[in-house]
């Protein structure tokens, strides 16, 4: 195969697939052959496994970073480099875990899971087998990931406390949360679903965390949100370690029962968590620790901590809003308010009300309106990418669907394609996901609606990777755009605000009572820069999108990047995501920060 980016399509490599095929035997062969290779450091056999065009992700288990290698002239480059640093053993494959899979009748591939051992982890690993025209069978992905670290086991299952509490319990949690007796070891800002699955992965490894939640009580970051927020990622999906949602829960989570269930997970995964707290000021340590961390409490108590890890984890911009910087609002005689700030449909009863934005919120919030008999116009500024969840859902997440494989299996099939394949995956599937959403998109461009099938066509990932936004998985809400319950306006971009309205740059006017933005949040830096000392400032590297490689630029990792200027930042974290990846890469940060923590974590692969 030529090496370009493209799908390893039956007639791309000139091949065919017996339907006899032995998938046992092909996937026992290549992989005795790789073990070899591997752990004799044999890089040229090795790269005669695979083919022209491989992909080979890695996440922590030879890298200590998260990198994605394209071509077997990169991937030979990153074994030339890594592979004098590791002693590598155990590797074995799992029989139980091998298959034929044809998503598509013009592709196939073999894959399997397997495990193996660097010199201080545990490690597992994906391969994808493609059949080529001589009859041999080599591999176009491969994903090799750091599971644990030898020696400190998650202390779960047989490890967990095997000593009765006779009347104690309650007295030394109140002290073990004001952290009475010890200094905590690890400080996360922000109580949300990453900051508790950060503290619960960390807690399991023998770390002792604090978070530092600014509300009331954990889940109000969901629960002081608009009231018709729910999610759209369905249920097997969005489980958090340790403790999955019950058998019982609804596909699709509210806000506010998200919020009850964070709470909840906080009370019994026994996280040491102080609320009405805020974090003052993260700047370089002066006690033998890398950074002093100022906490005020609600009662104005303030606590100076001293610690080698501070992790940051206050979601997409930290909920700070974006309004666009339209001319006249100091004119405008309404309300003007981001999305982040709404609560209630019903406290605009009786008012006209325009919802700038076309995305997921936007969506929502005009549903909302519309249920509650308000007046509100849509007004829409750019493109989006609607799919449906009755027909994207279940092509885009059947590994997360009812029936599918366990949770940890599917999170490790998910991370095993690289962002670069899988946005040639994606394409395909977003033409099928139009296809049998024709009706409701022929719909909505009929009403004016503008959508897009995103970059190059691959649907709302690489939206979703780059900016965070852009698309909405319809639950309702196109239609009633359609039916007109929900009006429209499409036809041209905001000129200024007027006493009364806005004013669009074709001269047309939209009268309006309040005029609610929602578009998207602040560059997630901002949280990082009302933190620390300004020196530190230009030291912070990009944190949302892709690399040059696919990879996210500094999340699930440390903020200043593998240059020796970013060492400053050594120990300032970023954990982010939804419920999924914050549940699959909260074990990344804590098993980072542990191996810091045991001298055992060994240089960024640049």
């Amino acid at each position: 195969m030529t090496n370009q980016l493209a799908l390893p399509t039956l007639d791309n490599l000139r091949s065919s697939v017996s339907p006899d095929v032995d998938v046992q035997a092909v996937a026992s062969q290549w992989f005795s052959a790789f073990k070899e290779a591997m752990q004799s450091k044999n890089i040229s056999a090795v790269i005669g496994l695979l083919v022209d065009d491989v992909f080979w992700r890695d996440m922590l288990a030879l890298t200590w970073d998260f990198h994605t290698f394209q071509s077997t002239h990169s991937v030979s480059k990153f074994l030339t480099d890594q592979l004098p640093l590791f002693t590598l053993s155990s590797f074995a494959l799992r029989n139980d875990l091998v298959e034929l899979q044809r998503p598509y009748p013009d592709l196939a591939w073999i894959q399997a899971f397997f495990d193996f051992e660097t010199t201080v982890g545990l490690a597992s690993g994906v391969f994808r087998l493609v059949p080529l025209a001589d009859g041999s069978w080599k591999a176009h992905t491969i994903f090799t990931n750091l599971e644990d670290l030898k020696g400190f086991p998650e202390q779960t299952g047989p490890r967990r406390d095997h000593q009765p509490n006779h009347g104690k319990w309650a007295a030394k949690r109140a002290r073990e949360i004001e952290f009475v007796d010890e200094e905590p070891s690890v400080i996360v800002i922000g109580g949300g679903q990453s900051g508790l699955d950060v503290a619960a992965r960390l807690k399991m490894l023998g770390l002792n965390p604090l978070v530092v939640e600014k509300h009331e009580r954990i889940g109000d970051n969901w629960r002081k949100r608009y009231a018709a927020l729910c999610l759209h990622d369905p249920v097997w999906y969005d489980h958090m370690p340790y403790i999955p949602f019950p058998v019982s829960w609804p596909v699709y989570t509210p806000a506010l029962k998200l919020a009850d269930w964070l709470e909840s997970y906080a009370h019994s995964m026994e996280l040491n968590v102080w609320t009405s707290a805020t974090v003052v000021s993260v700047t370089p340590g002066t006690k033998g620790s890398k950074w002093s961390v100022l906490v005020q409490r609600a009662d104005g108590r303030e606590r100076t901590l001293e610690v080698n890890h501070v992790v940051f984890a206050l979601g997409f911009g930290g909920g700070t809003g974006k309004i666009p910087d339209i001319p006249g609002q100091n004119e405008f005689k309404g309300q003007i308010l981001h999305s982040s700030k709404h609560n209630l449909a019903t406290d605009h009863v009786g008012k006209k009300v325009a919802v700038v934005g076309a995305c997921t919120s936007a969506h929502d919030i005009c549903a909302d309106y519309v249920d509650n008999g308000v007046d509100v116009t849509m007004v829409q500024r750019s493109p989006s990418y609607i799919m449906s969840t009755k027909e994207g859902m279940p092509r885009l997440m059947a590994i997360f669907w009812e029936g599918g494989p366990p949770t940890d299996i599917a999170d490790r099939v998910n991370a095993s394609y690289p962002n670069k394949l899988l946005k040639l995956v994606h394409q395909r599937v977003t033409k099928d996901i139009a296809e049998a959403d024709k009706e409701l998109l022929e719909g909505l461009r009929k009403r004016g609606f503008k959508t897009t099938l995103g970059d190059d066509d691959s649907g709302f990932l690489l939206m979703a990777w780059n900016k965070g936004g852009g698309y909405y998985l319809d639950v309702g809400a196109s239609q009633m755009i359609i039916d007109g319950k929900i009006k429209l306006k499409s036809d041209g971009p905001i000129k200024k605000f007027t006493p009364t309205g806005l004013l669009f740059e074709d001269g047309s006017t939209l009268d309006a009572d309040v005029v609610l933005f929602a578009t998207g949040y602040a560059d997630a830096r901002t949280n990082y820069r009302a933190l620390l000392p300004e020196s530190l400032h230009d030291k912070l590297r990009p944190i949302w999108g892709l690399d040059k490689e696919g990879e996210l630029n500094s999340i699930w990792r440390e903020v200043g990047g593998r240059s020796k200027e970013g060492n400053a930042l050594n120990g300032i974290w970023c954990m982010m995501g939804n419920l999924a990846l914050c549940r699959f890469h909260s074990k990344h940060i804590a098993l980072q920060i542990k191996a810091y923590e045991e001298g055992i974590f060994g240089m960024r692969y640049q």
